[in-house]
């Protein structure tokens, strides 16, 4: 489904029901569990996006980071333990300029993500626009401010959030968001822009097979690709 964006209006206080708060507790428990696999093997997540916020849906995913790059087998070997076959694995890339990164997919709601290269602190950014929380955040049923898909800074409240457009507000948002005005600047014209023109697709979008490794593929991109190459550089 297109999320559009919205380009302007009012701030609005959006109560939560009994059925939206379960599925918000549902979905972060499951978070939960995933984290605490990862984290019992020394890996630091971090949950981005709508369960971060609280303005969950029935199809809100759960995307969970590892902000720093790490070897691939030590993210398996967590995730084995969860019984679960992984649903699929790719090696993805927005574009030439941004940062390669892994994504295994352990179900059809639930993404684990780590970068192949360092992250830039646009690239960090980018999830802290959405709004984070680590495990102890989500063990203590904290929810934080974050930006969504239609440009709606969500503020977190005890009865559900406030919500309000962030085009021409950008500067404010970033504050209260706690990240840089370039990354809220960015994330407008890109969304923007894909509104305008509809969506656009993603450079690199590797899907690995069963018996390769993540470090295997990334170097054979690597061999191939110039434009990645020039990005291990920056």
């Amino acid at each position: 489904m297109r999320i559009k964006p919205v380009r302007s209006g009012d701030l609005r206080e959006i109560f939560y029901d009994e059925e939206h708060w379960r599925l918000l507790h549902d979905l972060r428990c499951i978070a939960i569990r995933v984290m605490e696999v990862l984290e019992r093997s020394g890996l630091k997540t971090v949950l981005h996006g709508s369960l971060a916020r609280g303005d969950v849906h029935a199809q809100s995913d759960i995307d969970i980071l590892i902000p720093y790059p790490v070897p691939s087998y030590k993210v398996e070997i967590a995730l084995d333990r969860l019984k679960v076959k992984p649903f699929a694995r790719f090696i993805v890339q927005a574009t030439p300029s941004h940062a390669i990164k892994a994504h295994i997919e352990v179900d059809e709601k639930i993404t684990v993500t780590f970068p192949l290269v360092k992250l830039r602190k646009l690239e960090r950014e980018f999830y802290r626009f959405g709004g984070e929380v680590t495990l102890e955040e989500l063990r203590s049923d904290i929810r934080t401010p974050g930006i969504s898909k239609k440009l709606l800074l969500i503020i977190p409240t005890s009865k559900g959030h406030l919500e309000v457009p962030i085009v021409g507000r950008e500067a404010e948002a970033a504050k209260i968001v706690g990240v840089s005005v370039d990354i809220v600047k960015e994330r407008v014209r890109v969304l923007m822009r894909r509104d305008e023109i509809g969506r656009t697709g993603i450079y690199l979008k590797y899907p690995l097979s069963p018996e390769e490794s993540f470090e295997e593929a990334f170097k054979k991109i690597v061999e191939r690709d110039p434009a990645v190459r020039r990005r291990l550089k920056l």
